[in-house]
């Protein structure tokens, strides 16, 4: 089965749009979607409807820090995701923060776990920054396969049997097998908003059969997404920052 995997889309209509349509024609059967629909974009209803259809059709979904700042003022965020977080929960309706704040913090399904996060504590929404964020997310489950978001920035870390670790930056379109031998955990990057320098969306597919994992890039009408938020009078830093990927 060949599976895509989306993270960190905050309400950015374009790029989910433009990622959905990726997936779909390199024939995904199951889209999983790792939290953090919301926050930032112009896009919230829309995006959270368009994962609500989606789950009702068979994915799977997790929730965010951004997702979960909609039902609870806990979350503790910089001023323009504040504004764009309060502005959102203005735009939803009930069912759809009601949608948001039921979604489950992880997901297994076989050897595989969906964690918006890492998995050690998923409610304090640590970063993967390193090697040894890895390890001790990877050390936290039994999961052979870690797919994460979160950071916004794409990478691919696993650690032997013997706890020795490697990472590295994957490069777009190459599949990388991800040997039995090892765990493994899997920054998927963002949909909605890259922080790596690449304003283009990012995504992986999985196939669970040969076990290959492959970043992909979407090209998507980045003025277009930046336009709708400065048109809804969030922080224009919101819209500036898409066309850096920072």
């Amino acid at each position: 089965m060949l599976l895509a995997v989306f993270a960190d889309i905050h309400a950015n209509r374009q790029a989910f749009a433009a990622c959905l349509d990726a997936a779909r024609a390199k024939g995904a059967q199951r889209l999983i979607c790792l939290g953090d629909c919301v926050g930032y974009g112009a896009d919230p209803e829309w995006t959270v409807d368009t994962v609500m259809e989606l789950v009702e059709g068979g994915a799977m979904a997790v929730r965010g820090n951004h997702d979960n700042a909609i039902a609870t003022s806990s979350e503790s965020m910089n001023a323009e995701a504040q504004a764009a977080i309060e502005w959102t929960r203005g735009r939803l309706s009930v069912a759809q923060r009601r949608f948001l704040a039921g979604l489950p913090l992880e997901l297994t399904d076989e050897d595989r776990l969906y964690v918006h996060a890492e998995a050690s504590s998923p409610p304090r929404w640590r970063y993967v920054q390193s090697s040894s964020d890895a390890a001790r997310s990877m050390i936290a489950t039994s999961a052979q396969v870690t797919f994460c978001g979160h950071i916004h920035r794409p990478a691919l870390y696993s650690m032997s049997i013997t706890a020795k670790m490697t990472s590295f930056v994957p490069t777009s379109g190459a599949g990388v097998p991800l040997l039995k031998g090892r765990q493994w955990l899997a920054v998927v990057g963002s949909v909605g908003q890259p922080r790596d320098g690449d304003p283009a969306a990012s995504f992986v597919t999985y196939d669970t059969a040969s076990r290959e994992i492959t970043y992909c890039r979407v090209p998507y009408d980045v003025e277009a997404a930046a336009q709708a938020i400065r048109d809804n009078g969030l922080p224009s830093w919101l819209a500036d920052r898409l066309s850096r990927g920072r």
